[in-house]
């Protein structure tokens, strides 16, 4: 890629019906116009893994053994889709950037960036999965009975991961622009022929694991193969041609400053819900099945404060680039609002049809009990979680990549720890457990709105000195 080439005039920005004006105008509405395909991507997504997980156990020949393989392998899987996600936000971020700050030439040299090193980082770890899946799998403790299917799962899992890695890198070009519709639409289409390939694959062909994982790699392509066409028909800035596909270092390492704290930031997430689903296990089996059920249910509430920390960054990136430092304060409050509200309409109802919701995970009357209490913790108050996603979004956005990753690791890692430590140890209640969740996302989002307050003047000073 040459990164002085001319960039055609037939494809400067000059506006399309897929994107959103993030510079100008009302934010509230540009706001839930963009939050909420992702959202309803998120839940999708959730809905059609569950689809995986049910045609596996209902149809394949092996039953439970399947269910037990690829439940084996999803905290490995969902380790290395936080990094290829959270590198895929860094081209969110720099690509909003320079479409904010009007420049073309480096829109066009990042989205070739991006789609270029998607696929090197997809196969480096695809390859490198395939390699060391077997000790992973034996180190974790995987039962010796289903490991043989779990390794032949996972393995064709990781052999999909280019396609993956351009989905989401391609997804987050076209988030950067504010378009959001077409990849849940994308993500749709792909998800329902998942299903009708699952049916296939395991009932008609009897391919067990295989045939789920050929399913989701098959899938995926389809969902890449959208996303990029999309980029190579757009007439605008963000256009894509393989011809001009290159690294430009410059515009990598920007990339990967943004992103890597970013998908390891998701990733090391798990360290404090292992700790806490070990406190769980003390409690016994009812008590771990209503928290499992629970923590589902859960799960959908939360893609409304993940999505709202998603637009958060791109408005703030935008604006960033476009020098309305006035309006990232808008688009922070503007999140906050928005947070709140999508979290409420999902936590709500969560919360008051919970014993409905978990009867259908179980009809054990104590996991009930059980659950219900976890989604009284977690699903009600959920909006302060979407408040620490909305501020840490706006840090990204204004240039700060690796400071929300320190404070939400403390904050909402390293305080639980110590929670458990002190708090739990001398109360030794499933309330007490619970309420870390509540009380951590509370001091981590104080703590991220008091180092935007600070230091935004700082960043905005830098920007204001770039040409």
């Amino acid at each position: 890629m040459n990164p002085k080439a001319d960039f055609p005039e037939s494809r400067k920005p000059r506006g399309s019906r897929h994107e959103i004006d993030m510079t100008n105008g009302p934010l509230f509405g540009k706001m839930m116009l963009f939050t909420f395909p992702l959202m309803i991507t998120a839940l999708l997504q959730l809905i059609f893994n569950a689809a995986d997980m049910i045609i596996a156990g209902r149809y394949s020949p092996n039953g439970a053994a399947s269910i037990s393989a690829i439940g084996s392998t999803l905290s490995v899987i969902n380790l290395v889709i936080a990094l290829v996600t959270g590198c895929s936000v860094g081209t969110n971020v720099v690509v909003a950037e320079h479409i904010g700050a009007r420049k073309p030439k480096m829109v066009s040299r990042s989205v070739h960036t991006s789609i270029t090193f998607s696929l090197l980082l997809g196969t480096g770890l695809g390859l490198l999965g395939i390699l060391i899946s077997r000790p992973i799998l034996v180190k974790m403790g995987t039962p010796a009975e289903v490991l043989p299917l779990a390794l032949l799962y996972i393995r064709i899992y990781f052999a999909g991961l280019p396609v993956l890695s351009l989905y989401n890198f391609g997804s987050g070009v076209l988030r950067a622009v504010g378009d959001t519709r077409r990849p849940m639409l994308y993500l749709l289409t792909a998800g329902i022929l998942n299903v009708i390939m699952n049916l296939f694959f395991v009932v008609v062909l009897h391919l067990d694991v295989a045939g789920v994982a050929l399913a989701t790699t098959l899938s995926q392509c389809v969902s890449a193969g959208l996303v990029i066409g999309s980029l190579v028909r757009s007439e605008e800035s963000y256009h894509f041609s393989v011809r001009q596909m290159g690294l430009d270092l410059f515009t990598l390492r920007k990339i990967i400053h943004v992103g890597i704290p970013a998908g390891f930031q998701t990733a090391l997430f798990s360290l404090s819900n292992v700790l806490i689903q070990s406190s769980i296990n003390s409690f016994g089996v009812t008590v771990i099945a209503g928290n499992s059920a629970a923590q589902s249910i859960g799960t959908f509430v939360n893609t409304a404060s993940q999505s709202t920390g998603h637009a958060a960054t791109t408005f703030a990136s935008q604006n960033y680039g476009a020098r309305k430092f006035d309006r990232i304060n808008r688009v922070l409050v503007t999140s906050l609002i928005v947070t709140t509200l999508l979290s409420l309409l999902l936590g709500v109802p969560a919360t008051i049809f919970g014993r409905q919701f978990l009867g259908i995970y179980t009809t054990d009357q104590g996991a009930v009990e059980a659950g219900l209490v976890r989604m009284l913790f977690m699903c009600l108050p959920h909006f302060i979680g979407g408040w620490m996603n909305a501020a840490c979004g706006v840090m990204r956005g204004i240039g700060y990549e690796v400071l929300p990753m320190i404070v939400s690791l403390v904050g909402a890692c390293l305080l639980r720890i110590v929670w458990i430590y002190t708090v739990f140890a001398a109360f030794h209640t499933l309330p007490v457990l619970y309420a870390s969740y509540p009380v951590t996302w509370g001091i981590t989002a104080a703590v991220h709105l008091l180092c935007f307050f600070l230091l935004r003047g700082r960043s905005y000073a830098v920007r204001s000195r770039k040409a």
